[in-house]
């Protein structure tokens, strides 16, 4: 069983989220929260949010124990690009790359049966 969470079209580039979700990737749920609360930076709000959107979901649509969470799948997709211009020097046009991103999480409840042989 799995949960899931996305948010897509955040305006933040890919290349300044990757590291914040490398610090989370196979943690449990509440060791994941705290990095991210404590990690400076716009970024780990965002991934945060995402993280405690997908618990959510675990525990209300599926009805799995926060408890025995764990980030099982994080990653960082790159969305659309808005292109936008700039003067530049002797009258020409300098482009500007406006990045998004598309934020994907994936929770899964830890093997906690234990076999009785």
């Amino acid at each position: 069983m799995e949960a899931k969470a996305v948010a897509k079209y955040v305006r933040m580039s890919p290349i300044k989220l990757k590291p914040v979700t490398d610090l989370v990737r196979g943690k449990d749920l509440q060791e994941a929260l705290t990095i991210l609360r404590f990690t400076p930076g716009k970024g780990a709000e965002l991934v945060e949010k995402v993280v405690k959107s997908a618990a959510a979901n675990a525990e209300n649509n599926f009805e799995m124990n926060v408890d025995d969470l764990y980030v099982a799948e994080i990653c960082i997709n790159q969305g659309p690009t808005m292109k936008r211009w700039r003067a530049g020097a002797q009258g020409r046009a300098s482009i500007i790359l406006k990045r998004s991103s598309h934020i994907n999480v994936t929770l899964k409840e830890k093997n906690t049966d234990k076999e009785v042989q």
